[in-house]
């Protein structure tokens, strides 16, 4: 093996890393003959292996067959009948695990709190009543819109024991963009705190809400918890708004049973940027999503008794969901929950937290590990990480240099490290390397988990050579798979399974090696991965085109070493607007208070006209070339008007 420590130029894609016997001799997967066995197993004899590996799940009525597919719509775990919290809370209380942490919480000012599980399931219990005395019912839809604290996780598990299908808007979301959501689903109610606090600044969520809900008829109640009181600045609305703890102390005590539902039963919708200006509700449901989520945590992250788990994803974003409350929790993990952004006061702040609680597993995005690498190996090596054993990575492709540093400057070269592929539409993690059956390579995400059938193909369906670039699909459904776009079958349909004959198109390009490691290049359709966020070009564009100065608008990505991609857009003036500097500021803030703070543009360039085919479509890739700086290889016979583009690079 090549010296570890050595970072420079190498092909740090080339290398791998064997975990070590200490890690090995405590995995719960501790071979690749192992896993080989149980992935079989589960692609040829699914019924034996579900029914093993959910045997811990608690059913009120098991299922009779495991699964239905009539394309492109499955069903999972059919007859069984469950309450999720029920199998993430419930079934902990009469073992050891009732007097766990589980949710360890750091506010961004050093506060701390720490709910065990039968405290976490007197507060969902209670906060169930609250909800089911407000009217909620079975089916209802409820949206959330908080930052990160306990309560935010609370109001999550207390409408999956109604079986109110929840749908958590993202704190950093903008008031039109969380009408969109609320609008979209028909919430009865919205849970969300007078403020949250963000770099020490004070995050307005209750006066978003205020402006977000005021031509909404479907909402008929807004729970505020009081996380700032005063320093915040909010009113409570009579009639239609109520403190979360008045609601508490008012509610039937008696109202706080699960719910026994099927296990098709909506468990939440989350919303997603697509490639129109819609944003789409992805639905999942209970006993698969369950499963996935439970499984996948349990096995990536090889979570034993003694874990301290950090998953450093919001709430708001599939991540949270899957791997900071629902998969977690199942297991009965003790999990971190930080409230504040990574640099508040200063870049040791993650460190620090690691070293505070003693964390085990650190689960965080390629993003966050560029941004440390900015600001030097100092900040990692000021704290204590050694109790860390276990290192993934989420929400991008992560790129070899980046995951090198991450090994050695905070693995400190003993920890495997799990890079995860998966989306809001699978639920749960697709492709892995399980840190005690195999080696790791920088860049690979890995092995396909459990069930999963993937595969690198054309555009026609074929399977490409090992080791040449093509298409992600998957080639059979899965558990947690979702189960349609809200409201809007046909999308569903559109968009994930007519691309591709006989597969779901994960929009995704990569290519598989020699190792059968998949490599996951990043998208190839019109959503930009900024930071960790999915971001939909014609959301962008949109807000773009809703200011009186533009008259047309087109939204690119180009590769950043920080962000993994910066936000370029190009914009149109309307007849007598003068392109000043200026103007590209309001433009950049405009799409910021349009749709939030993290779609904020990094460049604004003003174009005369945009390149377009003669049919009038905008041609991105060109403007992508444009905007990475990059020599135009393509083909250009479509494009109506040469002058444009050569407009635009002299510009």
């Amino acid at each position: 093996m090549n010296d570890q420590n050595a970072i420079g130029t190498y092909s740090a894609e080339n290398r791998s890393f064997e975990p070590s016997p200490a890690f090995v001799s405590r995995a719960r997967i501790a071979s690749r003959a192992q896993y080989d066995a149980l992935y079989k197993e589960s692609v040829e004899s699914p019924e034996t292996f579900w029914k093993r590996e959910t045997s811990d799940l608690v059913f009120d009525t098991p299922w009779s067959a495991l699964s239905e597919w009539k394309p492109p719509h499955a069903k999972w775990f059919i007859g069984a009948r469950l309450n999720v919290s029920q199998s993430c809370l419930d079934r902990h209380l009469t073992t050891a695990t009732r007097d766990k942490a589980a949710i360890i919480w750091e506010s961004e000012p050093g506060e701390t709190l720490t709910l065990t599980y039968a405290a976490l399931h007197e507060k969902v219990v209670a906060f169930t009543a609250a909800l089911r005395t407000l009217g909620v019912r079975k089916g209802d839809r409820v949206a959330i819109y908080m930052g990160m604290v306990p309560e935010a996780v609370i109001g999550m598990l207390a409408c999956a024991r109604i079986g109110a299908p929840h749908t958590v808007v993202f704190g950093g979301f903008a008031a039109e963009s969380l009408r969109d959501r609320i609008n979209d689903c028909g919430a009865k109610v919205v849970l969300t705190q007078d403020g949250a606090l963000r770099r020490g600044n004070v995050v307005p969520l209750k006066a978003t809400v205020d402006r977000a809900v005021e031509t909404i008829e479907t909402v008929e109640k807004v729970v505020v918890l009081r996380r700032l009181g005063a320093e915040a600045g909010s009113q409570l609305r009579a009639g239609r708004d109520i403190d979360w703890y008045d609601a508490v102390a008012a509610a039937d005590p008696a109202q706080g049973h699960a719910e026994i539902v099927d296990g098709e039963h909506p468990l939440f919708i989350l919303y997603t940027s697509g490639s129109t200006g819609k944003p789409k509700g992805v639905l999942h449901t209970t006993a698969g999503y369950l499963a996935g989520t439970h499984l996948t945590t349990k096995y990536v992250f090889d979570l034993q008794d003694d874990d301290v788990y950090w998953c450093t994803a919001d709430v708001g974003w599939i991540t949270g969901h899957s791997y900071l409350v629902y998969g977690p929790l199942s297991n009965g993990a003790t999990c971190v929950l930080y409230e504040g952004a990574p640099n508040q006061p200063d870049w040791g702040r993650f460190w620090q937290i690691i070293e505070k609680h003693r964390v085990t597993v650190l689960y965080t995005a390629p993003t966050a590990i560029r941004a440390f690498i900015r600001q030097g190996n100092d900040w990692p090596a000021k704290s204590d990480l050694s109790s860390l054993r276990l290192l993934g990575s989420v929400g991008e492709p992560i790129n070899p240099e980046a995951w090198m540093w991450y090994r050695e400057h905070v693995g400190k070269n003993r920890c495997p490290i799990v890079d995860t592929w998966w989306q809001t539409e699978t639920g749960a993690i697709m492709l892995t390397t399980l840190p005690g059956a195999s080696f790791t390579k920088p860049g690979s995400t890995g092995l396909p988990f459990f069930g999963v059938r993937a595969e690198v193909v054309t555009q026609e369906g074929q399977k490409v050579p090992t080791g040449e670039g093509g298409l992600l699909v998957l080639k059979q459904p899965w558990p947690s798979m979702l189960r349609t776009i809200y409201g809007d079958d046909e999308r569903y349909r559109e968009q994930y399974w007519t691309e591709i004959p006989g597969a779901y198109f994960t929009g995704d390009g990569a290519r598989q090696d020699a190792d059968g490691y998949f490599h996951v290049v990043g998208r190839i359709d019109d959503v930009l991965n900024v930071s960790g966020h999915r971001i939909g070009t014609a959301e962008i564009e949109s807000a773009l085109v809703a200011h009186p100065a533009v008259a047309e608008a087109a939204a690119v990505g180009r590769p950043d070493d920080l962000k993994g991609q910066a936000l370029v857009v190009f914009v149109t003036l309307k007849p007598n607007q003068p392109a000043t500097p200026d103007l590209k500021k309001r433009l950049a803030e405009h799409v910021a208070n349009e749709i939030g703070k993290f779609a904020r543009p990094d460049s604004v360039r003003f174009a005369e006209s945009l390149p377009k085919t003669r049919s009038g479509k905008i041609m991105r890739r060109l403007l992508k070339d444009i905007a990475a700086g990059i020599e135009t290889k393509g083909d250009v016979s479509t494009l109506e008007d040469l002058n444009v583009l050569a407009q635009l690079r002299e510009e």
